[in-house]
C-alpha cells in the first residue's frame, strides 16, 4: 500500500481543513472484525481533489454529500475523493475492519488465564487506517466524537469520559468529544478491565487493567496514584497552560508494542508494568519515570503538536527529558505523592547506565541521523518510523540537558511556555520551537541547534594535565565539533583510608575553552572526571593517571551519577577498542560487590553478559567469563544475607541463573521453590531458571507444560515459548523456526518470545544452518505482516551470536541484494554494524 508523503500532506493540508469526526464503532461482531462507520465534516479552501486514507477488510459504503462513491475506487489504503468544490462537506465511509495481533491498530487478546477478551488501539503513524477512515497526517488536527457498542459486561475507555448509554441501547457508551487533536492520537480501549478510581485537582483519575491482574494493581494502586498526582502537581508549577483534557486514565494492556503511548486523556502503557513478580526499586523508578515521560506529552505532543514526522524528536526528546527531569524533583523534593522507596533517588544516575548508552551506540551506526533531521530525510510514513530510536529519545533528552545547563532553566522553561501559548491545540515545527526558546534569551539558541541538533555523531572528550608551581593545569581535548559545557571533578584520596576518594571541587569548563589552559590551585588531583554530573553528551576518555585509578578504585568515588560516568567511559572503550573486554569483566568483579546504586549494578551486569561474554570474547573465553559472573553474583547474595538490599539479591540471582553453566545449583532452586536464604521463587524466577536449564539441555517438554499449567497466564504462555525455543534439539529448533516464519497467527508477544529463546551461544552448531535462512524468511514475514513484526523479526530473531566475517559478509550481501520493508532494512543494518563491532573487538 502507498505511503503518504511529505509533500502529499503539505498539498492535502492546503487543500483542507478537517473540523469533527463522529465515528461509531461495534465490537460485539466476533472474533475477527469489528463495524467501523464514520463521518468527517470537512471544508475545501479551494477546488480540487484529495483521498482519505483506510485499511478495510470490506468497504461497504461511501457517501461524499449525501452521493454515493464507489468502494471499488479504494487503491490500496487511498479512497479518492475526486472535484471537491469550495467550501463545507460531508463524507460518510461504512466499512468491516480486521482485528489486529500485532499490537497495531484494534489489537484483540484474549486472557488464557480466565478467558476474558480485550481489545485497544495504537494509531500511531499511519495505523488509524486500520480502525476508521481518517484524513491522515498530525497537522489536521479536528475534534472526535465517539460512540462504541461492546458487549454488556465491558468497559470502554477513550480520550474523554466515557458513559454507558442504555437507553441507546445494550453496551453502548459515549466518550466526550475530544479538544483538537491529531487522527493519531485517538484511542479506544474496552474490555472487562478492572478499574481503581479516584478524583484529583477537580477531574477524573483512573488506572485499569485486566482482570486476572487486578491483585497486582490493588498492590501497588496507590504508588502508581501517588506518581500521577506528584508529577501532575510538578507540571502545573512549570507550566502555564493548564492540563488540556477532561480526565486522565492510564490503561495497562496486554501485548503493547511500545512502553506506552500519549494518548490524550488515556494513556496505554504494556501491563508488564503491573508486576505479577518481584522486582527492583529501580525497576519501579523506570515506571514511575514512564509515567511522568508519558504526562509531559499532553503538554508536548498533544496540546502541541508536529507539523509534519521529522520532528517527532521534538515529542520524545522532550517528553524523555521531562520524565527523567521531573521525577528526580518529585523524588528529591519530599513530595507528598513520591512513594517512600523512591524518595530522595536521581533518576539521571539510571539515565546515565540505561539510557546514554542507547544513544551513543545508535549515534556512531550507519544508520544514524542528526536529533532533528532535515524535512527531506523524512520525504514518508515509512521513513519515519525509523527515527525511533536512541538519538530521539537517548540523545535528543541529552541534548535539551546540555541546552538546559548553558541556557538556565528559568529562560528554558519561559520559551517552553511561550511555545506552549502560541501554538496550543495546533501544530508547530522545530523553527517554531527554536523561535519560541530564543525570545526568551539573549543567547543564541539559533547556532546551538545547528550545532546540537543538525549534526551527526558523537564528540569524544579526553583531558591532558599537569603539575606546575602549586597549580594543575587542565586542557580539554575534543574530536568532534559541538560546544559542551560540563562539570570537571577533582578528585583526592581519603587521607583517613587511603582508598576512599573525596571530592576536591567541582567546576565548569566550555568547551573549546575560552582559555586554551585551565589553572586551578594545588597539587593535580588522584582523579580527573570529565562531564561529571553528565550534563553533556560525549564520550568521556580518561588521562593515563586516572584511568589507572579507576580500574582500582572505582567503587570508591562518591558519587553515583560519576561512578555511572566512569563505568559509561570503561563501556565505550570496550566498544572502541581501546580496554580490553576483560579488563572490564575484571573490574566489575572487583567494584560490583561494594557498589550502592542498583541502577549501576543492573546495568553493569547486563553489559558484562549480553556483550562481553556473549559476544566481545571468543568462544573459548566464554566459560571463564561466565564463571567470573557467576562468583560475582555469589558475592553479591552474601552481602545481601542480612535481609538487607532484597533488590540487589534479586538482581543477583537473575544474572546467576542466567550465567549458570551447570544445571545443578538452579535446578535445586526450582525444585524447592526458593533461593536458599530467599527470595522464594515467584512466576518470573521460575521461568528464568526453566529457560536456563532448556539451553543447558536439563529440562524437557514434559517440564515445561507441568510449568505451563501452573502458570497458564500470557507471561506462563511467553515463558513456555522461549523455553521450547530454548531447547537444543533439531526438532525444537525447527517448530520454533515454524512457529516464527510460518504461522502467521502468531501474536506480536509471542514472536517475540520464540526468537528470544531460539538462539543461544551454546548452541551456534546446531542453529548454524538457520543462519541463511534468516535473511530470506525475515523478509518474507516482514512482507506479509508488516512494520511491527519486521521490528520483531531485526532485533530478536537475529543471529546475535553468529560472530564470524562469514556471518558479516552473508548480512551485508543480503542488505545490499535485496529489497525490504524499511523497518526489516533499518533493523539489519543496525545489527550487522553491531556485528562488525564485535567481530573488531575480538580482533579477528
Amino acid at each position: 500500500m502507498p505511503v503518504l508523503t511529505r509533500d502529499e500532506a503539505q498539498t492535502r493540508a492546503q487543500l483542507i481543513d478537517v473540523h469533527r469526526y463522529t465515528i461509531e464503532l461495534d465490537l460485539t461482531r466476533g472474533e475477527e472484525n469489528f463495524d467501523s462507520r464514520t463521518v468527517i465534516h470537512f471544508t475545501a479552501r479551494t477546488a480540487g481533489d484529495t483521498f482519505v486514507e483506510l485499511k478495510p477488510a470490506v468497504l461497504r459504503a461511501v457517501t461524499l454529500d449525501g452521493q454515493p462513491l464507489d468502494p471499488e475506487t479504494l487503491a490500496g489504503n487511498r479512497l479518492p475523493l475526486p472535484g471537491l468544490t469550495i467550501g463545507a462537506h460531508e463524507l460518510r465511509v461504512d466499512a468491516d475492519m480486521r482485528y489486529s495481533r500485532t499490537g497495531e491498530g484494534m489489537h484483540r487478546f484474549t486472557d488464557p488465564t480466565d478467558g476474558e477478551t480485550y481489545v485497544y488501539t495504537q494509531l500511531f503513524l499511519e495505523d488509524v487506517q486500520r480502525v476508521f477512515a481518517a484524513f491522515d497526517q498530525p497537522d489536521l488536527k479536528a475534534v472526535f466524537a465517539l460512540t462504541v457498542t461492546a458487549p454488556q459486561d465491558w468497559t470502554v475507555l477513550g480520550n474523554g469520559v466515557a458513559q454507558r448509554r442504555p437507553d441507546q441501547g445494550a453496551g453502548r457508551w459515549t466518550i466526550a468529544p475530544t479538544p483538537l487533536i491529531s487522527t493519531y492520537l485517538v484511542a479506544v480501549a474496552a474490555g472487562p478491565w478492572h478499574s481503581v478510581r479516584t478524583e484529583h485537582a477537580g477531574l477524573p483519575f483512573g488506572i485499569h487493567c485486566r482482570r486476572s491482574l487486578a491483585p497486582y494493581l490493588n498492590t501497588d494502586a496507590d504508588e502508581i496514584l501517588g506518581i500521577t498526582r506528584a508529577c501532575y502537581d510538578r507540571y502545573h508549577e512549570k507550566f502555564e497552560e493548564p492540563y488540556p483534557f477532561d480526565s486522565y486514565d492510564q490503561a495497562f494492556v496486554p501485548e503493547f508494542n511500545a512502553g506506552a503511548m500519549e494518548n490524550p486523556g488515556l494513556v496505554t502503557f504494556r501491563d508488564e508494568f503491573i508486576y505479577r513478580s518481584a522486582v527492583t526499586d529501580t525497576e519501579r523508578q523506570t515506571r514511575a519515570m514512564v509515567i511522568a515521560h508519558e504526562m509531559a506529552h499532553m503538554w508536548f505532543g498533544d496540546l502541541v503538536t508536529l507539523q509534519w514526522w521529522d520532528d517527532i524528536w521534538l515529542n520524545e526528546s522532550f517528553a524523555e527529558y521531562m520524565g527523567y527531569q521531573t521525577l528526580t524533583e518529585v523524588a528529591q523534593g519530599g513530595s507528598g505523592g513520591c512513594p517512600p522507596r523512591l524518595r530522595g533517588t536521581d533518576t539521571w544516575t539510571d539515565f546515565a547506565v540505561t539510557r546514554k548508552g542507547w544513544g551513543y551506540d545508535a549515534d556512531q551506526r550507519p544508520s544514524t541521523h542528526p536529533v532533528a533531521p532535515d524535512p527531506d530525510a523524512v520525504p514518508d510514513t515509512a521513513s519515519a518510523m525509523l527515527n525511533f530510536d536512541g538519538i530521539s529519545y537517548a540523545k535528543g533528552a541529552s541534548a535539551l540537558r546540555q541546552l538546559v545547563a548553558w541556557l538556565g532553566e528559568k529562560d528554558f522553561l519561559a520559551g517552553i511556555n511561550t511555545h506552549f501559548a502560541r501554538h496550543k491545540f495546533a501544530n508547530a515545527t522545530l523553527a517554531d520551537f527554536i523561535d519560541n526558546l530564543a525570545s526568551a534569551t539573549d543567547r543564541d539558541v539559533h547556532a546551538w541547534a545547528d550545532q546540537w541538533l543538525r549534526t551527526t555523531g558523537v564528540d569524544t572528550l579526553a583531558p591532558t594535565t599537569r603539575q606546575a608551581e602549586g597549580m594543575w593545569h587542565i586542557t580539554v581535548d575534543r574530536k568532534g565539533s559541538r560546544p559542551h559545557r560540563l562539570a570537571v571533578g577533582a578528585y583526592d584520596r581519603d587521607p583517613l583510608d587511603g582508598r576512599s576518594l573525596v571530592l576536591r571541587e567541582r567546576f565548569e569548563v566550555d568547551v573549546p575553552q575560552d582559555e586554551a589552559v585551565t589553572v586551578r590551585p594545588g597539587r593535580r588531583p588522584a582523579l580527573v572526571v570529565l562531564n561529571d554530573s553528565d550534563l553533556t553528551y560525549a564520550k568521556i576518555r580518561l588521562d593515563e593517571e586516572s584511568e589507572d585509578l579507576v580500574l582500582r578504585n572505582l567503587s570508591a568515588v562518591p558519587d553515583p551519577l560519576t561512578r555511572a560516568v566512569l563505568w559509561n567511559s570503561l563501556r565505550d572503550m570496550v566498544r572502541d577498542g581501546e580496554l580490553e573486554p576483560a579488563a572490564y569483566l575484571e573490574t566489575a568483579r572487583v567494584h560490583l560487590p561494594y557498589e550502592t546504586d542498583l541502577a549501576i549494578v543492573q546495568g553493569v551486569l547486563a553489559f558484562a553478559h549480553a556483550q562481553i561474554a556473549d559476544r566481545y570474547l571468543h568462544a573459548a573465553e566464554r566459560p571463564a567469563a561466565l564463571a567470573t559472573l557467576t562468583t560475582l553474583c555469589r558475592d553479591l547474595i552474601r552481602r545481601t544475607e542480612d535481609g538487607n538490599g532484597s533488590g540487589l539479591r534479586l538482581t543477583a540471582v537473575r544474572h546467576f541463573i542466567d550465567a549458570a553453566t551447570q544445571p545443578d545449583a538452579i535446578q535445586d532452586w526450582l525444585h524447592t521453590g526458593s533461593v536458599p536464604g530467599g527470595p522464594e521463587l515467584d512466576p518470573e524466577l521460575r521461568w528464568r531458571i526453566l529457560r536456563r536449564l532448556a539451553v543447558l539441555g536439563a529440562t524437557d517438554e514434559t517440564a515445561i507444560a507441568a510449568e505451563l499449567d501452573r502458570d497458564p497466564s500470557a507471561t506462563g504462555q511467553e515463558g513456555a515459548a522461549r523455553c521450547r525455543a530454548a531447547l537444543p534439539t533439531p526438532e525444537a529448533k525447527a517448530a520454533a523456526w515454524t512457529r516464527m516464519f510460518e504461522d502467521d497467527t502468531l501474536s506480536n508477544y509471542l514472536f517475540t518470545a520464540t526468537a528470544q529463546g531460539f538462539w543461544q551461544p551454546e548452541q551456534t552448531a546446531l542453529v548454524r544452518d538457520y543462519i541463511p535462512r534468516y535473511y530470506r524468511d525475515a523478509k518474507a514475514v516482514a512482507d506479509r505482516r508488516g512494520p511491527a513484526i519486521a521490528e520483531a523479526a531485526g532485533r530478536y530473531a537475529f543471529p546475535h551470536f553468529a560472530i564470524d566475517k562469514d556471518s558479516l559478509r552473508l548480512g551485508e550481501n543480503v542488505l545490499h541484494d535485496t529489497e525490504m520493508i524499511p523497518a526489516l532494512r533499518r533493523k539489519l543494518t543496525d545489527q550487522l554494524d553491531d556485528l562488525r563491532r564485535a567481530i573488531a573487538v575480538r580482533g579477528d
